[in-house]
């Protein structure tokens, strides 16, 4: 089943609180920043924030590009590849300090290497091991709830 816009959203936002917060908490430490401890974790959490809410405006686009084909979904790589976007737009936002909450402009390398391993994890995650615990959740249009 093609999982819904409803779903999508659920499933991305789950995947973002959970494996992107664990993630996000392991990798903070060894990140680039030139900044506290504290300073680190409140921006890398921010900008995991940030993913999450303007992610759901991506879903809404990329629901709307999806009508388009026949089969109203698209290929799993192009999962991969819709951080490419959602990325430069995340990181432009936390690299000029423009994210509410952020206590300063996030280092450009700092930023490329969170997000990218938080979306290949979580991406990961999504087209693989999650199908475990979860095994109803293509059958219901990939919502959990």
């Amino acid at each position: 089943m093609v999982p819904t816009l409803f779903g999508r959203i659920q499933t991305r936002l789950w995947l973002l609180a959970v494996v992107g917060a664990l993630v996000t908490a392991a990798l903070t430490p060894v990140l680039p920043m030139d900044a506290p401890l504290a300073d680190k974790y409140q921006a890398t959490f921010v900008v995991l924030g940030a993913v999450a809410v303007i992610g759901i405006a991506w879903e809404l686009l990329y629901h709307l590009l999806m009508q388009w084909r026949w089969e109203k979904d698209w290929p799993t790589m192009f999962g991969l590849f819709t951080g490419i976007p959602e990325g430069l737009l995340v990181g432009y936002l936390a690299t000029q300090g423009w994210l509410p909450f952020l206590p300063a402009a996030v280092a450009p390398a700092a930023f490329v290497i969170h997000f990218t391993v938080v979306w290949l994890v979580v991406w990961l995650v999504a087209n693989g091991p999650m199908r475990v615990p979860f095994i109803r959740w293509r059958f219901r249009g990939g919502r959990l709830l």
